[in-house]
């Protein structure tokens, strides 16, 4: 099944026959800090929410997430949005 599909149903108000895409298609893609975020979490989820006992896993996710905000990656925005909008001029 492709990521895109059209919606032939209303959806809160819009009119039928939108493109949307399916994020959850897209869960294939990269996740840089994954290894480190659940680390994370479960070393929370063991000592109750008391993040000065996970110190060590706490750094690690820090360190990681900076290492990925210096690659400045061009944002596309809400994909949704950007869709519609092009599609709004396909209509007229």
């Amino acid at each position: 099944m492709s990521v895109f599909r059209l919606v032939e149903r209303a959806i809160m108000g819009r009119k039928a026959g939108n493109l949307y895409i399916n994020p959850k298609k897209l869960g294939n893609l990269a996740k840089p800090c994954m290894k480190e975020m659940v680390s994370f979490l479960n070393c929370m989820a063991l000592n109750n929410i008391k993040d000065d006992k996970c110190e060590k896993q706490k750094q690690l996710l820090s360190v990681c997430m900076q290492g990925q905000s210096d690659h400045k990656n061009k944002s596309w925005g809400n994909i949704n949005y950007h869709l519609q909008r092009l599609t709004r001029g396909r209509k007229g």
